[in-house]
């Protein structure tokens, strides 16, 4: 009868190699580890010991009073405030893109097929177009997904009640719940705001009206999310598809520790904002005594720190340079599949890139002086993951290092994600609205 049990030293030996194996899988994942931690991306200009590294760019965008702009976004969400109360009524000239249906053909003309089959089949479904604005900090993102309170699974849920029968006989016997089904412009994460968001819902149903739409979706959660308007629209409509552009608006406030200096740039008052641990001025784009940030043995500086001062006439400067342009953001792109980081998947066209300061009205009840703020506007035809983000805190580490007015271009042919700034916080981003004709300069929000 063989014996089932290995032998003391046969054990012995097999223990020790699982061991030995064990430790060296131990320090190669602690050597990649540290790899990940320690490498950071070798800039090559004259500012380059003048810029944050990624934890430095963090703290800072970090360090901000973000509750005085999650506060305003809500304000506007819940139709207390518009952006005219920050840029001004003359300045503030959106397009009301829930209008915009009428640019979309019914049926296109002189096509008698689309006529013959407008009655029949898929084409005799109601597609609405759903306008709706929602508090970004209220909820976990728009894409829907199990156990979050997120945009899309709270608008499905509300739709549930105006599916056709087929549809919900369907969902009863795969044992799912009774829901729509929502298409939208633009996914956003969590925390980012939308104050005119475009998404759709299609039935076979007939007796559907936008009112009862757009009232189901206003009792879910008052003062999170509101409906701007439903309509009917065109059977062929997409809102992602169909859409042209997209406008994006970041509010990056200051802090009341920051003081304001004046300064000329160019023959054009700006606004200089600084803290006390500045380097020294700006001298030709970069700044002076640069040659005494020398980096020690341990990874810190001499005897100057790093500047901590931009102003944002360099911020706008920076941002034009972008317009106009059909360029690849594959390194402002992050949480993306390495397949799209080549090819035309990464490219997009700038239409409008600017910076302004602008002050956050007061509350009602409150007289005192509004918060500073630095607003970046941004319209695209499309937009990669966080790239927005990205863009906004590589801005303000380049405009602080004194970077050239071409530093953004030379960041988009880098070929390593390592030389973009991590994103900047998601509260201060908003998706302003989203158009289905071509993009007017004059209703830019800022000129």
């Amino acid at each position: 009868m063989l014996s089932l049990c290995f032998p003391t030293e046969v054990a012995r030996v097999a223990a020790a190699a699982a061991g030995k194996a064990f430790r060296r899988l131990s320090m190669e994942s602690q050597s990649r580890a540290e790899k990940k931690v320690y490498v950071h991306y070798n800039h090559t200009d004259s500012c380059k010991f003048a810029r944050w590294t990624a934890k430095e760019s963090y703290e800072f965008m970090r360090a901000r009073p973000w509750q005085d702009v999650v506060d305003f976004y809500s304000d506007i969400v819940s139709g207390r405030l518009t952006l005219s109360d920050l840029f001004g009524t003359e300045r503030t000239r959106t397009s009301s893109i829930h209008n915009d249906e009428n640019e979309i053909p019914e049926v296109e003309a002189g096509s008698d097929a689309n006529e013959d089959r407008a009655g029949s089949g898929r084409w005799a479904r109601a597609n609405f177009k759903i306008v709706v604005s929602y508090h970004g900090p209220s909820f976990d993102g728009w894409q829907k997904q199990p156990d979050l309170n997120t945009v899309q699974g709270l608008v499905e849920k509300c739709l549930g009640s105006f599916v056709d029968e087929k549809r919900a006989k369907l969902l009863k016997e795969k044992c799912k719940p009774l829901e729509g089904c929502a298409l939208v412009a633009g996914r956003t994460d969590k925390g980012v705001t939308a104050l005119q968001q475009v998404c759709s819902f299609y039935t076979w149903r007939k007796d559907v009206k936008p009112s009862e739409i757009e009232d189901a979706i206003n009792s879910a959660a008052p003062g999170k999310i509101r409906v701007i308007s439903v309509s009917q629209v065109s059977r062929v409509f997409h809102p992602n598809f169909s859409a042209k552009w997209r406008r994006y608006l970041y509010i990056f406030p200051l802090n009341d520790g920051e003081k304001r200096e004046q300064s000329i740039d160019s023959e054009v008052e700006v606004e200089n904002f600084h803290t006390s641990n500045n380097v020294g001025k700006q001298s030709n784009g970069c700044y002076e005594n640069i040659e005494n940030l020398l980096i020690n043995d341990e990874g810190g500086f001499g005897s100057h720190e790093k500047p901590r001062n931009f102003t944002i006439c360099r911020v706008n400067l920076l941002l034009q340079r972008l317009e106009g342009k059909l360029l690849s953001y594959k390194t402002f792109a992050r949480d993306t599949k390495a397949s799209r980081n080549i090819g035309p998947p990464t490219e997009c066209f700038i239409y409008h890139a600017r910076a302004t300061e602008a002050t956050l009205p007061c509350p009602v009840n409150d007289h005192g002086e509004g918060r500073k703020v630095m607003c970046v506007e941004l319209v695209a035809n499309r937009f990669l993951r966080k790239m927005v983000r990205v863009l906004v805190a590589t801005l303000v580490r380049e405009a602080a290092a004194g970077a050239d007015e071409d530093a953004l271009l030379k960041l988009v042919d880098a070929t390593c994600r390592r030389a973009t700034a991590p994103p900047a916080p998601p509260e201060g981003l908003c998706l302003v609205d989203v158009g289905y004709t071509n993009f007017d300069p004059q209703n830019s929000l800022i000129p």
